[in-house]
């Protein structure tokens, strides 16, 4: 008899593992989202490295429509007041069929719902109550439905709901005292910018992030400023901390403005059950400071898809000792980045300028620094 998994969670992960299952497993599988649809709006920008690229090309991601993605040529570091430091070639990272890509994260979405959309995609479903049956896991739902499953799989975020109902040690996530403010701009930036580029300035307490996200050169835009507390209504005057640093930047911020506090794991803690794993940012939540969000959720899904399909005895241990390792290499870059990138003293900013322009022509220190977060065999 076929085993039977239940994936908790339709995001970039949820969606990831269930694709993989479907085209390359004979695992029957049901993917449940608490949600009444997906949210396929316009949606923000993300980026993913060849790390994800190479696993996404495994389930036809690369017959996707070559308008709505972009291949930026690389990064380009500034401080605040937009003036050069040094740039860095993403090229280096790429091959003819695996290349660094930006995009919207609808976009991923909608490419990653395809498949499983009609046959293995549950909306509205909350759990209500988990217990054994049999050596196999029984979930009931708020809407009085049920499945008995031999793996759960928690894909729901970093506030996982699946963890409540499985592990007794809690495990909230922490705010980072830093708050991220999105939008996208229709029209150039009237910033002097490549704009086939990513764009980093760097600022006393804060740093904006710029990248096209499709061929027709719409442009993603991220604002991460450090502050005590979030609050929603008072997203204009927190942006006052990064204008008042240079004006021009103030034409940026016309638009729709969306903000979200940033939050981190402060732990990472293996599953107490043998039968239920986590993925994504249901594992570990990263800091967007070195832009792997997306591409660990979809790593995560794979390291554990080929896990079960190899059906080792200790997959559990094998699982969380794996992805222990590699969330702790890119979990350390990324909060030096979130360090480094934000440096309030003028002194300090031209050290770390200084070191920037040095570092980023030394092959070594790339390879050593990126290459092993972006070209995981």
């Amino acid at each position: 008899m076929k085993k039977k998994i239940a994936i908790i969670g339709a995001g970039i992960a949820g969606l990831t593992l269930a694709n993989l299952l479907k085209k390359n497993s004979d695992y029957e599988f049901m993917l449940y989202e608490k949600q009444e649809s997906l949210t396929l709006d316009e949606g923000y920008g993300i980026q993913l490295s060849t790390n994800s690229i190479k696993i996404l090309n495994l389930i036809g991601f690369s017959n996707i429509n070559y308008e709505k993605i972009f291949h930026p040529k690389g990064v380009d570091f500034y401080n605040i007041r937009n003036k050069k430091i040094c740039d860095l070639d993403l090229k280096q990272f790429n091959t003819n069929n695996i290349k660094y890509t930006s995009l919207q994260k609808s976009t991923l979405i909608e490419f990653l719902k395809d498949d499983v959309y009609t046959q293995h995609l549950r909306f509205g479903k909350k759990i209500k109550e988990v217990s054994e049956l049999k050596g196999k896991v029984l979930i009931k739902f708020e809407d009085n439905t049920n499945d008995l499953v031999d793996i759960v799989v928690g894909a729901d975020g970093m506030f996982s709901n699946t963890r409540s109902f499985f592990e007794k040690k809690k495990n909230q996530p922490k705010f980072k005292k830093a708050i991220a403010i999105r939008t996208i701009l229709k029209s150039k930036s009237e910033l002097n910018i490549d704009e086939e580029k990513i764009s980093i300035m760097m600022g006393n307490s804060c740093h904006i992030v710029i990248y096209p996200v499709n061929k027709n050169k719409e442009l993603n835009l991220v604002c991460i400023v450090r502050d005590k507390k979030y609050d929603p209504d008072n997203i204009k005057s927190l942006l006052k901390k990064v204008i008042i640093q240079n004006t021009n930047l103030e034409s940026l911020f016309k638009g729709d403005l969306k903000s979200l506090p940033l939050y981190f794991t402060p732990k990472i803690l293996p599953s107490t059950n043998n039968k239920v794993f986590y993925i994504g940012d249901a594992f570990n939540g990263f800091l967007p400071t070195l832009a792997q969000g997306a591409g660990q959720s979809i790593e995560s899904a794979y390291e554990l898809f080929n896990l079960i399909e190899e059906d080792k005895a200790d997959i559990q241990n094998i699982y969380f000792q794996e992805r222990l390792k590699r969330v702790n290499l890119v979990k350390r870059r990324s909060n030096i980045n979130f360090f480094a990138f934000h440096f309030s003293s003028s002194i300090t900013q031209v050290i770390r300028n200084f070191f920037m322009k040095f570092l980023v022509k030394r092959k070594s220190f790339i390879s050593s620094y990126l290459g092993t977060v972006y070209k995981k065999d």
